[in-house]
């Protein structure tokens, strides 16, 4: 009889605790997955000789064990959120890297309850290699759930009152500087904003940009009108900016749906636009092109977002530690203004 010990079977935790790396980092290794750095890679192939791995085919399947899924969780209730043409192009770029990447993507809507339980089991119970976090509120609970998980997780968009690690934004203050300051060049002197949720950064960023290219000119700001987002919030702020500011002439609408509605009442109030009254969106979305007059509105790389999300998300899986992006925008001059 033999005395030579049976073969030990390599557990995917060992190679990773001996490697110090993380599991999914130790799978992604074994499986010549993309997006490893090459420290982690050599740690792990040099863990695998140390421990005396032979590859074979469970080795093989021991590499595969991890889920090959990433999440793009948005922070919303309503399905019809996906239709909206901001995140429709936001999941074109993401889909992208990740088929690269060789990576499913699984799309979670989490402003409720429910929602949220299903992301927290997702993360605790590791069914996801990483996750993407879009359109988060103030105080929302996903924040705080994002850093106490080990999973990977990539902000679109820096959470309210949040300094995560790891984000891509866009430089919304700059993008409404612009907007302003171009309606300050048309000689606007009464301009007023319709702001998106201030409960959101994105609301409070152009917000903000407004406020500072107003007050940099000499300009006291006029409170906002807050809307939702959509084109019957838009036209419903723009119709209380009316009877608070008769004398209005500009407007910044802080998303291009809500510029759609604001001129769509302008319109019904007898307002000629831009001769009377010079409106700015921003997002540069399909609906700038088309809207009577075209629009003038800022531009922000939305598929662009969506890539650089899940490119820092592979990387963060690969055991990289990439830093935060913030995306650049541009003003596209229209018939509006």
């Amino acid at each position: 009889m033999s005395n030579v010990p049976p073969p030990r079977r390599l557990t995917l935790d060992q190679v990773a605790e001996r490697a110090g790396v993380s599991r999914s980092v130790a799978s992604r290794v074994l499986n010549d997955a993309p997006h490893v750095s090459r420290a982690k890679r050599e740690a792990v192939e040099r863990a695998v000789r140390d421990l005396g791995f032979v590859a074979n085919s469970k080795a093989r399947a021991l590499a595969t064990s991890q889920a090959g899924v990433a999440a793009l969780v948005i922070s919303q209730h309503d399905p019809a959120v996906l239709a909206d043409p901001f995140f429709g192009q936001v999941i074109v770029g993401v889909s992208a890297v990740l088929e690269e990447a060789d990576l499913n993507l699984m799309l979670c809507l989490a402003a409720s309850e429910r929602g949220r339980s299903r992301v927290e089991h997702l993360l605790r119970s590791g069914g996801v290699d990483g996750v993407m976090m879009m359109a988060l509120h103030e105080d929302d609970p996903l924040a705080a759930l994002a850093e106490q998980t080990a999973t990977p997780v990539v902000f679109g968009g820096r959470p309210v009152g949040k300094d995560p690690r790891w984000y891509v934004d866009i430089d919304n203050v700059a993008g409404a500087r612009v907007a302003t300051d171009h309606l300050l060049a048309r000689g606007r002197k009464n301009i007023v904003t319709i702001s998106g949720p201030l409960d959101t950064q994105v609301g409070q960023a152009r917000h903000r940009g407004y406020r500072e290219a107003l007050l940099l000119a000499g300009v006291t700001p006029r409170e906002p009108e807050t809307g939702d987002f959509e084109e019957a919030g838009g036209a419903a702020a723009m119709t209380r900016l009316l009877q608070a500011h008769p004398d209005l002439d500009g407007v910044f609408a802080a998303n291009d749906n809500m510029a759609a509605g604001a001129l769509r009442a302008l319109r019904q109030a007898g307002r000629s636009v831009p001769g009377e009254v010079s409106v700015v969106g921003f997002d540069d979305l399909a609906v700038a092109q088309i809207a009577e007059p075209a629009l003038t509105t800022v531009h922000q790389p939305i598929r662009n977002l969506g890539r650089e999300m899940a490119r820092m998300l592979v990387g963060l899986i690969g055991g990289q530690d990439p830093s935060p992006l913030l995306l650049p925008t541009h003003l596209v001059v229209r018939a509006s203004s």
